[in-house]
């Protein structure tokens, strides 16, 4: 049967707060190169300049597999059919490494984090701290981490909860979110910022300032690209046919019925791991890679592409992980195609059409779809942006594939070389997920829309989490309680204020017909013969 999205992963009512308040509610969560992801979550509340305007601001922290970013979203406390309308106010990069290497040193876990909490600190005044609560969620990396050493993944968690706790702020425990709901939590940010759920009605169309559900606006698929997993969200053509596929989501009074799947090692990081161990096995300590850039030279310990679970079934038997392996770049963009076609498994299918790889159910992809994280970062390496069609795609894998390493510098002046040397691989890889794994090809190709943010806002998974959050949190009381619906009570209004209005000018016809037959009776009265 259908599954439903579970909005309890991190819940709590918020009740209680004094009038012309503000109320704030933070979050943070942290994604590392093998995507080991934490979030934090809090609540505060701080002085108001409009007694009649109450606001929550919720602040999640979401890393990439380089960097931590720290989000604040803010929604007014009234909400529209249950949900709150979320944007997008603050943004906080978190310096340091990523948390999966302070495996074996959870003591020096938290450090990175000091930074943009303490920012959180001093946005949040002092005697606020204590009402203040954290949450913390996990995902695809801490899936990896618990499935591979669940006392290590127990131990990480252990040290981020002692930390939190040592924190002024009210900590609410620690929780890992399934793929699943990490690829609903991205389709709903996509189409939250896309207005596909929610448009401002103007006050030439209703009687005032309001959010309208959009008339016959499709809602978009959505694509991301992780460290360690990547996921795909969309409303299928056929619900029937797909019921079981599903997960069910209602936000602003709609159900939606998405089909998501999250594929586990999938993710760019992991997917080039999987690649580097492919070609150690056919090699000695000194490897040709054809996806590096020509001339391009590294040493990488064995421990680092087979340590990984997701490269178990590939780890030579005579592994030995401190040992030093030379790759050498040959920049060969055939070649990276033929090796980045093996890390999929095209065979399990036997040309099912509902089945791409792996043996993984998909219903057929339709309408537009939008791809950020990885794939957008991708794409604007290889110098494109927007939608466009798969030949453009190639030529410019294919020109990208085939510079230097020199040639990439000058390229990419600000790219970190970790990423530099992996765009040919990663776009590679994205050709063959999205042509060869989930089926698109060049007549809906140009419907993908590779995108970063919307407006101010960025595309990732934290903003979904948000908003299904506020679906939980119940909206404040309002200084006057009506017990009529909005609507209900605006025409209600009109009718009254119509009513009156003829009232006015009946009470103002009465007056001139007495003042006329005054008149008429003085006139009478002169001209009356005695």
């Amino acid at each position: 049967m259908a599954r439903t999205l579970a909005q309890t992963i991190f819940g709590a009512r918020f009740s209680g707060l004094p009038n012309h308040s503000k109320e704030n509610f933070y979050c943070t969560s942290r994604r590392e190169p093998d995507l080991f992801h934490h979030s934090v979550c809090g609540l505060y509340t701080s002085t108001s300049l409009f007694p009649a305007l109450w606001y929550q601001t919720h602040q999640f922290l979401d890393a990439g597999s380089s960097r931590t970013t720290v989000y604040v979203y803010e929604w007014p406390a009234e909400k529209e059919n249950d949900t709150g309308i979320v944007s997008q106010t603050f943004k906080c990069d978190v310096k340091g490494p990523g948390i999966s290497s302070y495996e074996h040193n959870t003591g020096a876990l938290a450090k990175p984090l000091d930074e943009c909490l303490n920012k959180v600190k001093e946005r949040i005044p002092v005697h606020l701290h204590k009402s203040t609560s954290i949450y913390l969620g996990a995902t695809a990396g801490m899936r990896l981490l618990r499935l591979q050493n669940e006392t290590a993944a127990n131990e990480v968690l252990a040290s981020i909860q002692n930390y939190f706790r040592a924190q002024p702020f009210r900590f609410r425990g620690a929780h890992i979110i399934t793929g699943p709901e990490e690829g609903v939590y991205g389709w709903i940010t996509a189409n939250y910022l896309m207005g596909n759920f929610l448009e401002v009605c103007g006050k030439n169309a209703c009687f005032s300032l309001t959010w309208v559900h959009p008339y016959r606006k499709e809602t978009m698929g959505a694509l991301d690209l992780g460290g360690a997993s990547t996921q795909i969200s969309f409303i299928p053509e056929d619900f029937e046919e797909n019921f079981n596929y599903t997960m069910q989501v209602k936000l602003y009074g709609y159900d939606y019925n998405v089909y998501t799947h999250s594929f586990q090692c999938y993710g760019r990081d992991e997917a080039e791991k999987r690649l580097l161990a492919l070609l150690f096995q056919r090699s000695s300590y000194l490897v040709d890679n054809p996806c590096y850039p020509r001339n391009y030279e590294t040493a990488l310990t064995v421990k680092y592409f087979c340590g990984s679970l997701c490269t178990q079934s590939l780890r030579p038997a005579n592994c030995y992980p401190n040992q030093s392996v030379i790759f050498h770049g040959t920049g060969e963009p055939g070649l990276c195609q033929e090796m980045v076609s093996l890390l999929f498994n095209f065979t399990t299918c036997r040309n099912q059409e509902d089945c791409p790889f792996n043996g993984i159910h998909q219903p057929k992809v339709k309408g537009n779809f939008v791809a950020f994280s990885g794939f957008y970062y991708t794409i604007n390496a290889l110098n494109l942006s927007g939608h466009f069609s798969l030949a453009d795609f190639n030529s410019s894998m294919w020109f990208f594939c085939s510079q230097s390493w020199a040639q990439l510098q000058l390229m990419l002046p600000k790219s970190e070389e970790i990423y530099a040397r992996s765009y040919c691989f990663s776009a590679n890889f994205i050709y063959y997920l999205l042509v060869h794994g989930y089926n698109f090809d060049a007549g809906n190709w140009p419907q993908i829309h590779f995108q970063k943010e919307v407006g101010n806002s960025s595309i990732a998974w934290s903003l979904g989490y948000m908003l299904s959050l506020t679906n939980m949190i119940p909206a404040e009381g309002k200084l006057i309680q009506l017990p009529l619906k909005p609507s209900l009570f605006a025409g209600l209004l009109i009718f009254l204020t119509v009513l009156a209005l003829l009232c006015l000018f009946f009470l103002v016809y009465l007056c001139i017909v007495s003042r006329h037959q005054k008149v008429i009776s003085r006139v009478e009265y002169v001209f009356t013969p005695e």
